[in-house]
């Protein structure tokens, strides 16, 4: 496994996250064997949010904890403000942000949240009183450090900004998609989402201030273990293009698929931990072999096709 540091979280992050978006109480079998399996290799970091399968996923999670008695072993992230999922209409204010997370720290069972993510961003709401409510939250002791899930890197910045001005922290995090495959948001079907995958502004600011990014869809939802796990709004010619290449690099490297878009992930010269989400062991230890899958700096432009020809053939 390979770490980095958060500002504010204290204990080293994996760069490879266990996303837990599907976890659920009624699977525990499923989940106390990833997660086992994700410790047992060296993962510290594990991904969840209040509005995943309304609540299941924090419990599964707080049982895990209850269960194994690790929680000094994992970093939990988790996220709150998320629209209602029934009118989508915005919850990024004190009081939600509040709401959810009381919730998700009786879920969890624990009493801090290592890194506390807003869940989506409105950027209709002043950035001040959010900032001031997170501080008071660390002050607290009821979460570590905060940031943004589908937020810009400019409101990043704005709150940032905000922050620095009155003595305050500011956002530790953002977690944005971003994966090989680049996404077509407007085949997306939730709305707020922000995906840097082909946002050339997004990604040299996030190199410039080496700004921790906790990437989602890190594996663009499955698309390089075949054609049947294919989304729309990562079904473009370019992407496909993209696919081929991995599939080729894969058996020149004698791995999977799977295991060159990851590492192409992790292979950015940006400050990045991968969620990557899984309800198979054997998928977990493919995603983990990501890490010893190497990739050369033209390898991976070829792969994002900005280079031709192929890496072997220039050698």
């Amino acid at each position: 496994m390979i770490y980095g540091s958060i500002a504010g979280v204290g204990s080293p992050v994996s760069r490879l996250v266990l996303g837990g978006g599907g976890f659920s109480p009624q699977k525990m079998d499923v989940v106390s064997s990833l997660l086992d399996a994700f410790v047992a290799a060296g993962g510290t970091a594990v991904d969840t949010a209040h509005v995943y399968g309304n609540g299941a996923s924090e419990r599964a999670i707080g049982e895990w904890l209850r269960q194994s008695g690790r929680r000094e072993d994992l970093v939990i992230i988790s996220k709150g403000a998320h629209p209602d999922l029934s009118d989508w209409i915005p919850r990024v204010n004190p009081a939600a942000i509040t709401q959810d997370l009381d919730e998700s720290l009786e879920r969890l069972g624990v009493e801090t949240i290592d890194l506390y993510l807003l869940h989506r961003d409105d950027i209709s709401v002043p950035v001040g009183p959010l900032v001031d409510l997170l501080n008071e939250q660390v002050a607290a002791g009821r979460i570590r450090a905060f940031g943004g899930s589908n937020w810009s890197h400019q409101r990043v910045e704005e709150a940032n900004a905000y922050a620095a001005s009155h003595g305050l922290l500011g956002f530790a995090a953002n977690s944005p998609q971003f994966s090989l495959a680049a996404m077509d948001l407007s085949a997306f079907r939730f709305p707020g989402v922000v995906s840097i995958s082909a946002n050339t502004a997004a990604l040299a600011w996030y190199r410039q201030h080496h700004f921790p990014l906790i990437t989602w869809s890190s594996q663009a939802g499955g698309f390089f273990a075949g054609p049947a796990k294919a989304r729309p709004h990562f079904d473009t010619e370019e992407n496909w293009e993209r696919e081929q290449r991995t599939r080729e690099l894969a058996v020149r490297r004698s791995c999977t698929p799977t295991q060159v878009a990851l590492a192409w992930v992790l292979g950015q010269p940006l400050n990045i931990y991968a969620i990557f989400g899984t309800s198979k062991p054997e998928h977990l230890e493919d995603c983990l072999g990501a890490l010893d899958v190497h990739l050369t700096t033209e390898e991976m432009a070829w792969l994002n096709l900005e280079r031709e020809p192929e890496p072997w053939e220039s050698r």
